[in-house]
């Protein structure tokens, strides 16, 4: 379809406003999909959705991607339960080639799709498009440095907003904005183009490059890691002009040989509020329901300001964080303590490893990372931090079900994995207090130990308890009845404390008996000591968490409730997440598909009381 010039302004234009519109309804990845609008036009323009592979990295700049190949009656679904997602996949459109939610993965895919291109004597283009931030990881450079070796033809497109959720950091970070402000650039784009216009016919695009290559690098090229990469690296070019945009695909397109492209776009483009702040509008909520108090505070906030106060006594500490120190809270602590604040870019796996030096060294590093991201670093933690038992602090954010975000990045492996990691301590507070507690106790631990928080707001005290109690360190690590009852118990932790407090007042207004409920804290390990009784004393007892139930605290219950003799072992029903991904919609909506719900609980004890041949509590 030919569109001139001022039709493809009009076609931006009216992408961008159905995206805010959409997005600041249903909340998403705002600035970082507004950046890469014309992009995105002359990729579709260029190449066949269908028939070539166009790969995504993250996926937070592929909105328009998405409302131009089919899915725009259905865009005001994002990221809702049952509508589409907030990231591209395969299952969801024939235009989507790859499953992304995490950064770094496009290179090493679109390299594995061009080589079963080749061995299946297939015509088709692969393109993987990849951000400025996402390049500083290890997976890209581990992509970038195979390349050559791969020795088949791939288009790189290096989409350079100069952000990440906050501003890109490292020298790599800086490399790049040498590259982008060389003015000399803009004459090797009108090189590229005047040598390619005279092309004869069958003569190799690359042919005309070689005859002018070192021309170009002795007179205007300034050194650059991609040509030293043989990696041959056109740009940089100007990420908001569909034209020239166009015209440079065509030209890669006929290349044979691997070739990056350098494209400069403006994070938030379009929209005043995000080109004016994009880390604030790079994740946007839903709106929330108006309140006359002040909001509550968040987990992140709270876990921020606790290891504020620890570090205000303690000159040891120190904070690190990949590339969310928003997202973390933690710009207070890098405002009041500059030198004792790191971070290290998206780069998990280094930073763990870098505290665990920290930790060798005599510091007592923190580590803030969210639970889905620190999968991206469980060899660091069990190899580095772990098998020396270094004393270093996970602060773990977004554990458990996290929402509009799905499958990518709910935190429902750290317990399963950490489960089974030795001298690692894993805990998990129901409140502000205890979250408090548990990180003096972690400040006094001689070894690794992991403090796991769920997303969203975090409840001062709740009920249930002695909250007048004066604790010692210990106490945050052993199981605490908040409320006494008889036959049957409730044991959770973390954010299923409150489930379960709210299952027992459901089960009190259906006259059943009030059900013990017990928040375990510590998850490993289990203080069996003070478990076992409580399994002895309970005909049944039922477990709820918010991780997978494979490899769960269930599991490690149902082992303890086995050393017992059979007369004395309760009936025990575990829930939890099964067996599967857990589609994008809000945390209520997917705990109901999960079960975890006080209705489900409540139900659990009629399903108890069927069973046949049960012994009287207390026996």
């Amino acid at each position: 379809m030919t569109l001139t010039p001022e039709s493809l302004e009009l076609l931006a234009s009216e992408i961008r406003e159905l995206i805010i519109s959409v997005v600041l309804k249903n909340g998403g990845h705002l600035a970082s999909s507004l950046g890469t609008v014309e992009l995105i036009l002359a990729l579709l323009r260029s190449f066949d959705p269908l028939e070539d592979r166009i790969i995504f990295d993250v996926g937070h700049q592929a909105y328009a991607y998405k409302i131009l190949t089919g899915r725009k009656d259905r865009f005001p679904t994002l990221r809702q339960w049952l509508g589409i997602s907030g990231f591209p996949k395969r299952g969801e459109s024939p235009c989507d080639h790859f499953d992304v939610g995490h950064c770094s993965t496009s290179l090493s895919a679109a390299l594995g799709y061009a080589k079963a291109r080749d061995i299946r004597r297939e015509k088709r283009h692969v393109v993987a498009v990849i951000g400025d931030a996402s390049l500083l990881n290890g997976l890209a450079f581990e992509a970038l440095n195979y390349t050559r070796e791969a020795g088949t033809k791939v288009i790189f497109v290096l989409n350079d907003n100069t952000m990440s959720i906050n501003p890109r950091v490292g020298g790599l970070a800086t490399h790049l904005a040498r590259l982008s402000s060389s003015t000399g650039y803009n004459w090797l784009k009108k090189a590229i183009k005047d040598s390619c216009a005279s092309l004869p016919r069958g003569q190799a695009l690359e042919n005309v490059l070689g005859r002018i290559k070192d021309h170009i690098k002795s007179m205007v090229k300034p050194p650059n890691i991609f040509d030293e990469m043989d990696i041959n690296y056109w740009g940089p070019f100007d990420g908001h002009n569909v034209g020239e945009l166009e015209d440079v695909f065509e030209l890669a397109k006929k290349y044979d040989n691997p070739v990056l492209l350098h494209v400069v776009t403006l994070k938030g483009k379009g929209f005043e509020k995000a080109e004016a702040n994009p880390t604030k509008y790079h994740g946007v909520s839903p709106p929330a329901v108006p309140s006359s108090p002040p909001p509550p505070l968040s987990w992140s906030e709270a876990a921020s300001e606790a290891v504020l106060r620890l570090a205000e006594k303690d000159e040891r500490i120190v904070c690190l964080t990949a590339a969310m120190k928003s997202g973390s809270r933690l710009d207070t602590f890098a405002s009041r303590f500059p030198g004792r604040f790191f971070d290290v870019g998206i780069a998990e796996g280094h930073m763990i490893t870098m505290a665990a030096g920290m930790a060798a060294g005599g510091l007592l590093p923190v580590v803030f990372i969210y639970s889905t991201f620190l999968q991206r670093g469980m060899d660091q933690l069990v190899h580095d931090v772990a098998m020396q038992n270094l004393p270093v602090i996970f602060a773990v954010d977004r554990a458990g079900l996290v929402g509009e975000d799905g499958e990518t990045h709910h935190g429902l492996l750290d317990i399963p994995w950490s489960r089974a990691v030795p001298n690692l301590t894993v805990t998990a507070p129901r409140d502000v207090r205890e979250l408090d507690g548990l990180f003096s106790c972690a400040a006094e631990s001689k070894g690794p130990f992991l403090i796991r928080f769920p997303r969203g707001t975090a409840p001062l005290i709740l009920s249930g308890g002695d909250n007048e109690k004066e604790r010692l360190p210990s106490d945050f690590l052993r199981p605490e009845i908040l409320e006494e009852g008889s036959e049957w118990a409730l044991l959770g932790y973390g954010r299923t404390v409150q489930l379960m407090l709210e299952a027992r007042k459901k089960a009190e207004g259906m006259a059943l008996p009030p059900p013990t409920v017990v928040d375990l804290k510590c998850i490993k390990p289990l203080c069996l000591p003070d478990i076992l009784p409580i399994l002895r004393t309970h005909s049944l007892l039922v477990s709820a968490e918010d991780g997978y139930l494979t490899g769960g605290v269930g599991e490690a219950i149902a082992s303890a409730a086995k050393t017992l003799p059979p007369e004395e072992a309760p009936l025990l029903f575990r829930l939890g997440v099964p067996d599967l991904y857990v589609p994008q919609g809000t945390t209520a909506r997917q705990d109901e598909y999960c079960g975890l719900t006080p209705g489900k609980v409540v139900s659990l004890y009629g399903e108890y009381k069927k069973k046949e041949n049960r012994q009287p509590a207390g026996r």
